[in-house]
């Protein structure tokens, strides 16, 4: 099962300083500069740290060997890895004073994973501990240690299991997580905790939660600062949930002409959510605008007016008349909880312009009462706009994958924020490192038309570079937002990018494509070492939707993954949701990232049950690889923790073995690397 393995410091401050991925980035950078007597010297490590990210472009190489050897008599001195984080945090703090930010401070909605400014925030932290005591107070297994007390550190305590973190994300979506797989016995085992986080994490990318930089580790040592970024994303989620054309159709009231309406389609919730509030202010007489969470709503007047004209019954003149900004956010406060808001922040966290908790605050008005019409006609106009569901899941699930990927944009509407053709080169980057000439690109905001068509037809020009099927397409096209066209090419990226994930991992691959065939061949070959006797005939075989064959190939790659009690037969549309939800659980927690519904697998989509296969390949291959890697005692620990690594003699777990035993299929290889899936929209 997924390994408890993390960068261990001796020096617990010095460990806190950094998140266990960049632990792990840094001690590989450290160990590749070794000289051939297995030694680092400080005279190495100033060509390192000018290629990191915190120091390229900031320092000259004679400043760094300044700072370095202020603290070592000779450039000869060996240094151990310790002495290299200690260099790197020193540095950070020169970089900081050189950039004149020493004294700011990361959004937990923006950047959860800072390394040298770890800010907690009391109010948020109340606020947040509320919410969860609210929500989760009812529910069988939560309640027995809740409610937590705001004034300790019994949240940090609480989430380190990942129960808690598992539990506020379905609060967030529900049935993101089939509860069956979340492992709740009273003590866990760091295995146990490890899957658990692995489960929270991969769930978390699944509803929209950006968490490029945190690992497992991180969450099971309870760090204060990463818990309580990813804690907000989720609580965030939750409360902007409805801010859409498909939960809240009567949104359209916003615009007045309904060619305005794809436009509002593709406004983040934040942006959907400040336009709502404007609308409002604008009907009840106040005359300036709100553009943001913070210091245009200090003063409480904003919410005053707000409150007015939603809830008048609850209004009072004293509200606008109060001389302090303090007395009038306690009469706001007071006229929310009359229309029954909760409270979850105080009349300092307004006066102080708290961006987060104005924020969750404004999406409760909203969520209580949004003021909007109910006119049929308008409403019936918004939902013909959201109404092909089929190509709304492929939205959602490319979307989430973009997201993922840690690039720069973030994606809230895939058929409006690929437009411009920026993130499309963006993600085509990410893929195919060095594929993109941005000296020939231009980045947002747009003005000129033909800028976003030249954007757009790089990213055909390299798509078609990377064999993709891109008949007929022009970047006109995706200017004016064909959405079968855009999900197809987006199909074709993302599977791309999965087989270069695959034949990287592949050793014996010999510059040869992984294709469609040969995953197939694979999962076929696990099952079937295991004894069992199911096999699918492609990734449209119908009996595939009973979710008995991946369960099967997930007990295959590892075989304890699986409670066989909780599986059903899959005959009824009932029993093979169960199946559905559980395999897609039971996936995240192994270490896939996964973006399909379990209507994905009911129906057998053969492009998410594709990416789905792929995923677990990847994950097991990935086992192999880390095994030759790791030395013989790590292989011996883990084996001794899960003693069920082999089933029925199969020694494709053995070191080396998936790698390099798992041969290309000539009669089935397609080495252009053109998708051999039978759907019609693959092809443009």
């Amino acid at each position: 099962m997924s390994r408890f393995e993390g960068v261990l410091v001796s020096d617990h401050w010095l460990q806190s300083q950094f998140t266990q991925v960049q632990l792990r980035s840094l001690k590989s950078k450290f160990i590749a500069l070794k000289n051939q007597n297995g030694q680092v010297v400080v005279g190495d490590l100033p060509g390192l740290l000018l290629k990191l990210k915190p120091f390229c472009g900031m320092f000259k190489e004679d400043e760094l060997r300044d700072v370095l050897c202020s603290s070592c008599s000779d450039a000869n001195d060996e240094v151990e890895f310790e002495g290299f984080l200690r260099a790197y945090v020193t540095l950070q703090s020169h970089a900081a004073t050189k950039s004149g930010d020493s004294k700011n401070s990361s959004s937990f909605l923006k950047d959860t994973t800072t390394t040298l400014l770890h800010t907690i925030h009391e109010s948020e932290k109340q606020s947040y501990v509320a919410h969860i005591n609210s929500y989760l107070r009812d529910d069988p297994f939560m309640k027995q240690f809740l409610p937590i007390d705001p004034t300790t550190n019994g949240l940090f305590e609480l989430a380190r299991d990942g129960v808690l973190l598992c539990k506020l994300i379905n609060v967030a979506v529900p049935n993101t997580i089939d509860e069956r797989a979340i492992n709740t016995k009273r003590i866990l085992n760091p295995w146990e905790r490890n899957e658990n986080h692995t489960l929270c994490l991969n769930s978390a990318k699944a509803i929209g939660c950006t968490v490029v930089n945190i690992g497992t580790e991180d969450l099971v040592e309870g760090r204060p600062h990463l818990v309580l970024g990813l804690i907000s994303q989720i609580i965030k989620i939750q409360l902007l949930a409805d801010l859409n054309l498909r939960k809240t159709p009567q949104l359209v009231e916003l615009v007045e002409d309904n060619n305005d309406v794809e436009e509002l389609m593709g406004l983040a919730p934040e942006k959907l959510l400040l336009k709502w509030m404007n609308f409002h202010l604008k009907k009840a007489g106040y005359k300036k605008p709100v553009t943001n969470f913070s210091s245009d709503l200090k003063d409480g007047e904003a919410y005053a007016y707000l409150l007015n004209v939603l809830a008048p019954e609850h209004g009072s003149p004293a509200t606008l008349d109060a001389k302090d900004p303090a007395e009038r956010a306690d009469l706001v406060l007071e006229h929310a909880e009359k229309m029954d808001c909760k409270r979850y922040l105080t009349p300092k966290d307004i006066t102080d312009g708290s961006a987060n908790l104005n924020l969750a605050f404004v999406a409760q008005i909203f969520h209580q009462r949004n003021g909007l019409s109910t006119d049929s006609k308008k409403i019936s106009f918004a939902e013909m706009m959201t109404d092909d569901e089929q190509m709304s899941r492929e939205e959602r699930c490319f979307r989430l994958w973009i997201n993922s990927l840690g690039i720069s944009s973030y994606v809230n509407n895939v058929f409006e924020d690929v437009r411009n053709g920026w993130v499309l080169l963006e993600v085509l980057d990410k893929v195919s490192p060095g594929s993109v000439n941005w000296k020939h690109s231009t980045k947002p905001p747009i003005k000129m038309p033909f800028r976003k068509v030249e954007n757009c037809n790089q990213a055909i020009r390299i798509g078609k570079e990377l064999k993709f099927s891109l008949v007929n397409l022009a970047g006109n096209d995706f200017v004016q937002g064909n959405k079968k066209l855009i999900l197809a090419f987006l199909w074709q990226l993302m599977r791309f990018h999965m087989l270069q994930l695959l034949k990287n991992l592949r050793s014996s691959s010999q510059g040869k494509e992984i294709t469609d065939a040969n995953i197939l061949k694979w999962a076929n070959k696990k099952v079937k070492n295991t004894g069992r006797t199911s096999q699918m005939d492609g990734f449209k075989d119908k009996r595939l939707s009973s979710g008995i064959f991946f369960l099967q190939l997930l007990s295959a790659v590892e075989p304890r993954v699986v409670n066989w009690n909780l599986v059903t037969k899959g005959e009824s549309d009932e029993e093979k949701k169960l199946n559905a939800t559980y395999i897609i659980s039971v996936a995240r927690k192994l270490g896939c990232s996964i973006f399909l519904l379990p209507e994905d697998i009911m129906e057998v989509n053969q492009k998410m049950i594709l990416m789905l296969t792929a995923a677990i390949m990847y994950w097991s291959l990935q086992q192999s690889r880390d095994e030759i890697e790791s030395s013989p005692s790590s292989v011996f620990a883990r084996y001794e923790a899960s003693p069920e690594t082999s089933v029925n003699g199969d020694d494709d777990n053995s070191v080396g073995a998936e790698i390099s035993n798992l041969s290309i299929d000539e009669a089935g290889s397609d080495t252009t690397g053109t998708s051999t899936i039978e759907n019609e929209d693959t092809c443009l």
